[in-house]
């Protein structure tokens, strides 16, 4: 028996969340997943025992993880990517001979990714107990620092783990899936609480008109471009998920034709998702092991290189986009902690890194969503399409499909990867990546509810909507 089919035979013992027995309605799905999120928000505002006042730079991280240093949601949903992440990549150089459209090998990748999850969760919280967090650690009365540190990452795979079953919930009896749900929730705080402190904290809009009167302009522009950079950013999303791709394939349903038309960002922010949170964890394990780390060979410290590498390979720190002077100082007269290259060239290399990978991930999401030309061709000829003007032919469809699909794929990935590069440097609340994978889920989210609504309440569905003649 191989390491994977061991990691599927532990998922396999663990509780599972049983499949709806029968078709479930819109309202019993959007009750659990209104029960879940509560839940989620209920586990990101509680600190885990043990920890006081924690606070962390990586924003970024906290956002693409739907995670909170210092509660029970530390790791987020870290774990669940990470491991997601390891399989399909294994699969996707053959190390593992998965075939996800078959539905039996489909429930062992989900059975050993739930085993992954947990390893990934135990590896995190030490990393998490015994370094950023360590310095907010304190000694519970009657336990010594280091069986509380021991009770802490506890803690944190604990709610790794309800992280975990949560998104199974979401995917088996609510609406979309738990991951998304999560980032756009933990987003949507980030948004508002910058907002509100923009206009009402400490030197907001608000304390400046009253204490400068019209002659702070000047001030209360920069202090409102992060909120500029916000609205941009969602304009920008937004216009990109509405944009449509004709395809010059015309294609024929039950008798009537139509052009075949495609989303632009053709597998959406799921490639950005996986890229970011790759990137970000290397980025962890970067601050974690190799900044203040020595190995040397033949008198080089080869762990200040890899230190360096890695570092240009991360986003720009979250500590010098305080406001918009100091990070364009700090952009354009700052050099990197090793090698000396200038912060703007690590910007760009970061940018081209995310849209790089997205790319790569994008690739691996198409082939294993059964978004491929060839699950393409087999769900038109299921509903009775096929090529106009030809006598119905699979494989002739899904031929001509694939010279659009896998193009598309990678131009999708590579600009929805290079919007959120753009979009991070922007200092928006919530981070640019964080709004753009947060407008994408509310788009779908808003898809769903509204095909919900046209079914189950027609009448507010034609009252908002309008009739669907």
């Amino acid at each position: 028996m191989g390491l994977f089919e061991t990691f599927a035979e532990i998922g396999r013992s663990f509780p599972s969340i049983k499949q709806p027995d029968r078709q479930l309605s819109f309202k019993e799905k959007l009750f659990t997943t209104a029960v879940v999120l509560v839940i989620y928000y209920a586990l990101l505002s509680v600190d885990v025992i043990g920890v006081r006042g924690a606070t962390f730079g990586l924003d970024l991280l906290q956002v693409i993880t739907a995670a909170r240093l210092g509660s029970f949601l530390t790791l987020g949903i870290g774990p669940l990517i990470l491991a997601s992440i390891f399989l399909q990549l294994l699969a996707g150089v053959g190390v593992i001979n998965l075939n996800l459209r078959d539905p039996k090998q489909k429930l062992l990748f989900h059975e050993a990714q739930r085993t992954l999850t947990v390893i990934i969760a135990v590896f995190e919280a030490i990393i998490f107990s015994t370094g950023l967090l360590a310095p907010s650690i304190v000694a519970i009365p009657g336990m010594d620092l280091p069986l509380t540190t021991a009770l802490v990452a506890f803690q944190l795979v604990l709610g790794a783990i309800i992280v975990m079953y949560l998104d199974e919930i979401i995917t088996k009896h609510g609406i979309g899936s738990g991951i998304s749900l999560f980032i756009a929730a933990g987003v949507s705080v980030a948004i508002v609480g910058g907002i509100i402190n923009t206009f009402v904290g400490q030197n907001g809009i608000f304390e400046v008109l009253s204490t400068g009167g019209a002659t702070s302009l000047g001030r209360i522009f920069l202090i409102s471009l992060p909120l500029i950079s916000t609205l941009l950013v969602f304009i920008g999303v937004a216009y990109g998920e509405g944009t449509r791709v004709k395809l010059p394939i015309h294609i024929s349903i039950l008798g009537q034709s139509r052009p075949l038309e495609l989303p632009l960002f053709y597998v959406s922010n799921i490639p950005v998702i996986f890229a970011s949170a790759l990137i970000l964890n290397i980025n962890l394990f970067r601050i974690s092991f190799l900044e203040n780390a020595d190995f040397i060979i033949f008198g080089v410290d080869v762990a200040d290189i890899l230190n360096g590498i890695l570092y240009l390979l991360g986003p720009i720190p979250i500590s010098a986009q305080l406001n918009f002077v100091t990070y364009s100082q700090f952009l354009f007269s700052a050099t990197t902690p090793v090698f000396g290259i200038p912060e703007y060239i690590h910007a760009i290399i970061y940018v081209l890194f995310l849209s790089f990978v997205s790319v790569l991930f994008g690739l691996f999401w198409v082939e294993t969503s059964n978004m491929d030309a060839n699950s393409i061709a087999e769900q038109l000829s299921s509903t009775g399409g096929g090529l106009k003007g030809f006598r119905f032919d699979k494989r002739l469809l899904a031929k001509r499909l694939d010279d659009y699909v896998t193009p598309l794929t990678v131009l999708g990935s590579f600009l929805v990867g290079l919007l959120a590069g753009i979009a991070d440097l922007t200092g928006a609340y919530g981070t640019g990546t964080g709004i753009l994978l947060t407008v994408g889920i509310l788009y779908r989210f808003y898809l769903q509810i509204r095909d919900g609504l046209e079914i189950y309440f027609p009448s507010l569905y034609s009252l908002l909507f309008g009739d669907k003649s």
